[in-house]
């Protein structure tokens, strides 16, 4: 993900930060966002770790929205967390920046980081775009089968290699794709005895492309 203070140095970004009347967030692993912090009508950076937006349904079924890394951008306009069935938990000690949004669209400010920041935001948006658009693709796909492979085809482009290392474990792989575990881990199986792909705990070799 794009670094939001890319071309900003670190006095005007303190600067920058102190103008913005940004708040600055430490949570541990497992930790609930949304428990601790009001994020309604704020856009959140995350500095360090590793968060995901998770969807709950009425029958305990869980979908991972939206992984959020390093420099990942996340608020009620931009993410689909803003009902009572989502929460954003930190999967590892996490840092996040929560900025007003008032804040930063107000028309006084005019310094030059400022101006940087607005443009690495709106780089970043389409960036997102382009990444909600790989996601409609791959969860508009009619068959488990269909997903899978076009989760991995779209990893493989990602990494530029036939080997392709999964960025969190086969259960989150199965929410992220909203699909039943077992079902996934069936059609995994058929794709290893057809060998069209080949496991070896999260590094998986396509034999395809």
């Amino acid at each position: 993900m794009i670094d939001p203070f890319k071309k900003i140095t670190e006095n005007d970004k303190i600067e920058l930060l102190k103008t913005l009347e940004a708040s600055i967030y430490d949570f541990d692993k497992n930790t609930s966002i949304l428990s601790t912090t009001k994020i309604n009508d704020s856009l959140c950076i995350v500095l360090e770790g590793y968060l995901q937006i998770i969807k709950t349904d009425y029958n305990g079924n869980k979908t991972i929205v939206e992984d959020l890394l390093q420099y990942s951008l996340f608020s009620p306009s931009l993410s689909f967390f803003n009902d009572d069935e989502c929460d954003i938990m930190a999967k590892e000690p996490s840092k996040i920046i929560l900025i007003d949004d008032h804040a930063i669209f107000n028309p006084s400010l005019t310094s030059p980081s400022y101006t940087q920041f607005i443009l690495n935001l709106l780089e970043i948006t389409t960036l997102i775009i382009k990444q909600r658009n790989t996601r409609i693709n791959i969860l508009t796909q009619k068959s488990i089968r269909n997903k899978l492979l076009e989760y991995f085809n779209q990893m493989a482009n990602q990494q530029r290699s036939r080997i392709i290392y999964l960025p969190f474990s086969f259960t989150d792989l199965a929410d992220y794709l909203a699909i039943d575990r077992s079902a996934m881990s069936r059609e995994i199986k058929h794709l290893k005895e057809e060998k069209i792909i080949d496991v070896k705990a999260r590094k998986i070799m396509l034999n395809y492309r």
